[in-house]
């Protein structure tokens, strides 16, 4: 139905198909705006993850001896921003674009920690350069195409288990021991410490707001979880946590900040990263296995999003494929290089995406409210620096459920695919890796076709990826070896 309060220029109506998706201008707006509010909260955890850690060299992101996380927050904003509407321009369909969360804890804990961040942003960068050009080539097109639809779901919903993982981590609810069982609940398996509590209603306010479906819900959640952390601090006098001190803070100490506003200029980070600076840092052969290891966990965390997100948006055609697909990978593809760039890890297409869609948007103008929004988030950078881990976990937690909402789409009962979805989706939090996941539910699915004899059912670049996660395991014998 045409909606009769708002006047479309033609223009902006044939350039996104507005009217041919069955949507309005009053949608796509709305859908931008819900976009941006379930995901904004990456403005808050990509630098709790990235600025927070030091090099090899003792330094952080920057080139400096303090963390500095709100300028890194204006980077992570920025780049955001700019790659959302790029997807909303040139893809044309509703889907954001941020720092991705997983990957960019493999950048800081398995890259960072053996060289500079200069030369570990380098890295990212020419990882997405390669990926760009096998898009552009049409091997990662044809690779997205020949992924069973299943295998795409399971890799979706073995990544929010993983970031589910990793908020209980954060928050310090889930913990490593040194004798026992490897993980508990925790200290000591009791929830005695005022920051698990203020994780634990944070929590549990975060879930009755997106059960209750208000937009903005996870958002919300941080800030008020923010305050009451705040709140808290100020009357207990909790402090930092340390082994003295285990039940204090996981890594923010709450309290007000001395301004709200102000410019970090995003900018400033695009000059610090080296892309031939890991050659001289480390061995060239584990520089190539690094860029492989990145390659490999990119070239595949966007497929299980633009699926599950484009078939509630009705964008699937009659075979299951996305139009535009070439144009929509390539955009990720830049979304890695610019990550990169400008020292904010990878960017890639975010499951939150479907938040907008649910709220009507069918095309790339709700992409390009979005990242509007993200330009807008630059000016309050200084905010995030007040933002302790129990605060922003909940967040993870809850898109951890978001993002595992698919596996009903998988056909439980047909074990040729059931198993592999299975070990996709548990060996990723199980390992605390994404491409382990991929990569042992590829290598298995392809096997027991093969045992099965319906390797013709196979298609054949699904051999070409599962021998490159074959090589992928074996980089340890092979580091041995050389």
């Amino acid at each position: 139905m045409k909606d009769t309060h708002t006047t479309t220029p033609s223009g902006l109506d044939r350039f996104f198909s507005i009217t041919a998706r069955g949507s309005t201008v009053s949608r796509e707006v709305r859908g931008g705006l819900a976009t941006f509010f379930t995901m904004a909260y990456i403005v808050v955890l990509n630098p709790l993850i990235i600025a927070t850690v030091k090099d090899a060299d003792g330094q952080f992101i920057g080139d400096g001896l303090v963390a500095n996380v709100p300028l890194v927050a204006s980077g992570t904003a920025f780049v955001a921003g700019m790659l959302s509407i790029l997807m909303g321009v040139v893809g044309r369909v509703p889907f954001a674009m941020a720092a991705g969360l997983g990957l960019n804890a493999f950048v800081t804990f398995g890259i960072a920690s053996q060289m500079s961040w200069e030369a570990a942003m380098g890295l990212v960068f020419l990882e997405g350069v390669i990926i760009g050009i096998l898009v552009l080539t049409g091997f990662r097109v044809a690779v997205f195409n020949a992924i069973p639809v299943q295998l795409k779901t399971a890799i979706s919903v073995g990544i929010g288990l993983f970031i589910a993982l990793i908020g209980f981590v954060d928050a310090g609810f889930v913990r490593r021991v040194a004798a026992g069982p490897p993980l508990e609940m925790g200290i000591s398996g009791a929830l005695t410490s005022w920051p698990l509590l203020v994780f634990i209603l944070g929590l549990l306010v975060t879930a009755v707001l997106v059960a209750r479906k208000v937009k903005g819900a996870i958002l919300i959640g941080i800030v008020g979880t923010t305050v009451l952390a705040m709140i808290v601090e100020a009357l207990t006098k909790t402090g930092a946590a340390t082994a003295k001190n285990p039940a204090g803070w996981q890594l923010v100490t709450p309290s007000w900040p001395e301004r709200i506003f102000g410019f970090h200029n995003p900018l400033t980070l695009f000059t610090e990263f080296d892309p031939f600076g890991a050659f001289s840092q480390v061995s060239v052969i584990l520089a190539v296995l690094l860029i492989f290891t990145l390659l490999v966990t990119d070239f595949f965390d966007t497929m299980g999003t633009i699926v599950g997100v484009g078939r509630q948006a009705d964008l699937l055609d009659e075979e299951g494929q996305l139009p535009r697909t070439k144009e929509i990978l390539l955009v990720d593809s830049i979304g890695a290089a610019a990550g990169g760039a400008g020292s904010v890890s990878s960017n890639t297409t975010y499951i939150e995406s479907a938040a907008g869609v649910a709220e009507g948007a069918r095309t790339g103008l709700a992409s390009v409210v979005t990242g509007l929004m993200f330009l807008l988030a630059i000016f309050v950078a200084p905010l995030v620096a007040v933002v302790p881990y129990e605060a922003a976990a909940p967040a993870l937690v809850v898109v951890g459920f978001m993002m595992m909402t698919t596996v009903r789409e998988i056909d439980w009962n047909d074990f040729d695919i059931a198993i592999p979805a299975f070990l996709t989706i548990v060996i990723m939090p199980f390992t605390y890796s994404i491409s382990n996941g991929i990569g042992a539910g590829f290598v298995s699915y392809v096997l027991i076709q093969m045992v099965k004899g319906r390797s013709r059912d196979v298609h054949p670049l699904m051999w070409v990826v599962a021998g490159l996660f074959v090589v992928y395991f074996a980089l340890g014998p092979i580091k041995a070896l050389l």
